[in-house]
């Protein structure tokens, strides 16, 4: 038994031998019969100076400069194209959406931050609006009407580190356009291009934003508030009805606004519920509140004295009966005025294809 083992591992060394010495052969016949790297020919092509030349930084500027495109050949690699910026805009929606999927109440965090970013315009000073993205300035975010919002621009910085060529201010509009469509809201057109302004002393005064209660609840002076702060920034008694129609989504939180609560049982559902029942259930004063606010029945939603003066006003409250008996109305009057809010203080905008 021993002589056969020592037999057999005697073959098999043999065998082990052979194919590697077989092996070492093809390797040796492969190399000998290799072409040459096309690089060690670019070398000659891209001067008459000798390699060790190095008189001069401008040669060797001038000799990297037309290596470069042959290099690329000689090892068949093509320049990187650039992203178009259909390619570079889907790629922030794809990551916009990994936010509101990680994070529910996100989404209509980014309707109000792209709101208040535009919110801010004044068409007689042609001042604010959304076209230097002033709005991620800690200054701005300061202003009252933007408590909370700090944490929706940190929550966005890591998509802006990814996507350098897009500017805040088209980030920040367009993350608003995708919340909408993706919470069942309609298809809105974008236009990019916004430049950002780097000084945070361009930032707006604080008060441009409406105020829910100008001390008055629902009365005159918050109805008319409502318009002096639309109709400056060029917007009309319809438009205003309409783009009220995004508080559908989200909830106040005591922290930001200091009013509680949900507009609608769907707050995450962008449709025309906030005129169905702002229109169509009994408000009352909400004594529970530490803000002035109105509650329904059930108490679990609520209403702000602004909401209410759209129904107390009559000619605010035929646009709500408008859009109350239609969505697809309220969608397309909607689409029209938020496309519009967005282009506010810009200029040389590009559409989105």
């Amino acid at each position: 038994m021993r002589a056969t083992t020592t037999t057999t591992t005697t073959a098999r060394a043999k065998l082990g031998a052979a194919i590697g010495s077989a092996s070492t052969r093809a390797r040796a016949t492969r190399a000998a019969t290799r072409p040459r790297p096309r690089a060690t020919v670019v070398r000659n092509v891209v001067s008459d100076e000798s390699p060790s030349d190095s008189s001069t930084p401008r040669r060797r500027a001038l000799a990297s400069i037309a290596l470069a495109p042959a290099l690329f050949a000689a090892f068949d690699v093509a320049p990187a194209r650039a992203a178009t910026a259909e390619e570079r805009f889907a790629s922030v929606r794809r990551d916009a959406v990994e936010l509101m999927r990680a994070d529910a109440d996100f989404g209509p965090t980014l309707v109000r931050l792209a709101w208040h970013s535009s919110g801010t315009y004044d068409r007689m000073g042609k001042t604010g609006g959304s076209g230097g993205g002033t709005i991620r300035f800690k200054e701005e975010l300061a202003h009252g009407g933007n408590a909370g919002l700090d944490k929706a621009i940190a929550k966005l910085e890591p998509i802006k580190k990814r996507h350098p060529d897009v500017s805040w201010a088209d980030l920040i509009a367009f993350v608003g356009v995708v919340a909408i469509e993706e919470m069942g809201g309609p298809k809105l057109k974008f236009s990019y291009g916004r430049v950002d302004e780097m000084d945070p002393e361009a930032v707006t005064p604080d008060g441009r934003l409406p105020d829910a209660d100008k001390g008055d609840g629902p009365g005159p002076k918050t109805r008319q508030g409502l318009r002096d702060v639309f109709y400056r920034m060029g917007f009309d008694d319809r438009e205003i009805v309409a783009l009220s129609g995004a508080h559908a989504l989200g909830r106040c939180h005591a922290d930001a606004s200091g009013y509680v609560g949900p507009w609608s049982g769907t707050p995450l559902l962008f449709n025309n519920s906030y005129f169905v029942l702002l229109k169509g259930l009994k408000w009352e004063p909400n004594p529970d509140a530490k803000k002035f606010q109105y509650k329904d029945p059930s108490g679990n939603l609520m209403m702000l004295p602004s909401d209410i003066a759209l129904i107390e006003d009559a000619d605010f409250k035929k646009y709500v009966d408008v859009y109350a008996k239609s969505q697809k109305v309220f969608f397309e009057d909607f689409a029209a005025a938020f496309e519009k809010l967005e282009t506010l203080g810009t200029s040389g905008l590009t559409a989105l294809g």
